[in-house]
């Protein structure tokens, strides 16, 4: 990296700057996918498993693989913003 980015990203406001930006992103991080797998989940079970119809499961391991990445991401993330606001 050049110096004056060093310098930039050193600076206390700027870090304050960066970790307001995450905290206000993050119910949109959090949220968001819940929300989507939630749909997913949902639109399986509705057409796909109480129909019998194996053309959804697709949706199904989307909305697992979804769930799964945003609870290994997700929480050490909000345990960092937590750790943050503590200091």
């Amino acid at each position: 990296m050049v110096k004056n980015e060093e310098e930039y990203l050193k600076n206390d406001y700027n870090n304050l700057r960066i970790v307001r930006t995450e905290i206000l992103f993050t119910p949109l991080l959090v949220l968001l996918p819940l929300v989507i797998a939630g749909f997913l989940i949902n639109n399986w079970f509705f057409n796909g498993f109480s129909k019998g119809i194996s053309d959804y499961d697709g949706e199904l391991m989307l909305a697992i693989i979804i769930l799964v990445c945003n609870i290994v991401f997700d929480i050490p993330f909000i345990g960092s913003l937590i750790h943050f606001k503590k200091k």
